[in-house]
């Protein structure tokens, strides 16, 4: 094996600036395969952080649905002697609140499965600061238990979520929507139901989530106000949010939640399911250009080696002639192949490793919508443990048939020309 080994770094330093093309080949398909799956991977990451903090893991909510097939009309005539008919129906007055929610609440603090429980009372409004009018949605919490749920606090731009509950009126503010009023914290908005209630507010704080349609239309104040602001009792929510220890479980717990209480119970991933499916084409995307560029370095190292073993058809021929086995003739080129592969792989890990660290050192650009301040990429060791494992199995496949065919060279054939 030592003199197959001796004879396998004779052919890769003969020709060193081949073999190091072939290394190159290697080099470049699994550095560009980390930087694109750390890159992909970590803005995939940002995105599902962003999601998972501005929805809760489970929502709860009352799924109105109008029914235009029954009349009052049918109630007052035989319909099996007259047919009805009705011109321009409207619909019955159907309030959005969860029925018995304070049961439902206790319940689901008692499940094992749960980390925090929300509240929510949700309402359109207009927020009204001197001439400008903005339409919005106005959410009605406990404020510490809503934290929970969407890591507020370190959303927060300007002032502490505890404002909320130590200055009367008060309202937390997207940051977006407070540039668009041009108010600051201290200032004061008016806020006006559509049934034409309105209340005024301090602003305590901004927030931003980095997601365009929460910054530029949502607010927080406490729940009491909101249920006095729409003249509802203390027990009248519309939503309650839940976070799960386990977020991955959501579908199927969510499920099970519809059934139990028989409201609409939405997992986060239904609720951002055109989000969901961007991940899942950039994911693809990535895989799909990563296996393209090793297949090709893949392909480039067979080509290598079948010259190489062309070139040294003689040498094989007289190497049998001594007494080398077909197996020592597949051994040494695959050695050759394998080695290649190892050492194209290790430094194609390292031009990774530098190349994503140049990108996650970039700046982002600066914007209203999104709070990071460098491009988002992940360094996860199971993405270089995966590319080096695909590096040396894409070389030593390239090599393979050559080594198999070297191994079949008949050395009479050869040495008579």
């Amino acid at each position: 094996m030592n003199v197959n080994f001796e004879i396998a770094k004779t052919h890769l330093l003969a020709k060193p600036r081949q073999t190091l093309i072939a290394m190159l080949g290697v080099t470049f398909g699994i550095g560009m395969y980390i930087l694109m799956i750390s890159f992909m991977q970590g803005f995939n990451e940002f995105l599902q952080d962003t999601l998972l903090s501005s929805t809760p893991d489970i929502k709860i909510y009352n799924d109105i649905k109008t029914d235009f097939s029954h009349s009052i009309l049918d109630e007052i005539y035989d319909t099996s002697k007259t047919m009805n008919v009705v011109h321009h129906p409207k619909p019955k007055d159907i309030t959005p609140n969860i029925k018995s929610s304070a049961r439902i609440i206790e319940d689901l603090k008692s499940d094992e499965r749960v980390l925090a429980v929300s509240p929510v009372l949700s309402t359109q409004v207009f927020y009204v600061s001197g001439p400008v009018q903005i339409n919005g949605t106005l959410s009605g919490v406990n404020i510490l238990e809503e934290a929970q749920l969407t890591g507020l606090v370190s959303k927060m731009k300007t002032g502490k979520i505890e404002n909320l509950l130590t200055i009367d009126n008060g309202i937390l503010m997207g940051h977006s929507l407070a540039n668009k009023l041009n108010v600051r914290t201290g200032d004061i908005v008016t806020l006006a139901t559509p049934n034409g209630t309105s209340m005024r507010f301090r602003v305590v704080g901004t927030f931003q989530f980095g997601v365009g349609t929460l910054d530029n239309v949502k607010c927080y104040v406490n729940l009491s106000k909101v249920q006095q602001l729409v003249g509802k009792d203390n027990q009248y929510v519309t939503d309650i949010g839940i976070k799960l220890k386990n977020y991955e479980l959501a579908t199927e717990i969510a499920a099970e939640f519809a059934n139990r209480y028989g409201y609409k119970a939405d997992d986060w991933k239904t609720t951002n399911a055109s989000a969901m499916v961007s991940i899942l084409i950039r994911n693809v995307m990535t895989i799909v250009v990563s296996f393209t560029l090793l297949a090709v370095a893949g392909f480039g190292i067979y080509n290598i080696m079948s010259m190489t073993i062309q070139n040294k058809l003689k040498d094989i021929a007289i190497l049998k002639a001594e007494g080398f086995s077909s197996g020592d003739i597949r051994t040494i080129f695959l050695t050759e192949s394998v080695t290649i592969g190892v050492l194209g792989a290790l430094t194609g890990l390292l031009l990774g490793f530098a190349m994503s660290s140049g990108v996650y050192s970039l700046p982002f650009p600066k914007n209203d919508f999104i709070s990071i301040t460098h491009f988002p990429v992940v360094f996860h060791t199971k993405h270089y443990l995966f590319g080096l494992a695909f590096g040396i199995i894409t070389t030593f496949l390239a090599g393979l048939m050559p080594s198999i065919r070297a191994g079949k060279v008949d050395p009479v054939a050869i040495l008579r020309g």
